[in-house]
């Protein structure tokens, strides 16, 4: 079962250890894996790292890596699909307040599964969607 979905930055921060991920943000996904539940990554956080990486702005290996996490059973990563209560959740994330497409899939897919977001993005909490940061 899914617990909480992470972000883009999130996914990629989380996976590479980074500083750049809140303690609070990288407790609370690490308690989702000690309690037996997942981390969903959003597949439309994967092409926009393959967009990202396309356009230079992000390293081949930061995709490796998350990928690589993806594929372990150990990690507690998993990959969250577009499915149809994605979309049905999508008309209620606001594009006013999050326009950016690929955010408002991400923040559609936490509340099409009842569970928080772990982002930085600010615009996102207005949204509605409980957010760890």
């Amino acid at each position: 079962m899914i617990g909480v979905i992470a972000d883009t930055h999130a996914a990629l921060w989380y996976t590479q250890n980074s500083p750049l991920l809140s303690n609070v943000a990288a407790d609370a996904m690490d308690a989702v894996v000690l309690h037996g539940d997942s981390i969903g990554v959003s597949v439309i956080s994967l092409v926009e790292i393959v967009y990202l990486v396309e356009k230079n702005r992000l390293s081949p290996q930061a995709f490796a890596t998350l990928k690589s996490a993806l594929l372990s059973e150990s990690t507690g990563l998993v990959v969250a699909p577009i499915d149809i209560a994605v979309v049905d959740s999508l008309g209620s994330i606001a594009r006013n307040d999050v326009p950016d497409m690929p955010d408002r899939i991400i923040a559609a897919t936490a509340r099409a599964l009842g569970v928080p977001l772990v982002t930085r993005d600010y615009r996102i909490t207005t949204s509605g969607v409980e957010v760890i940061w």
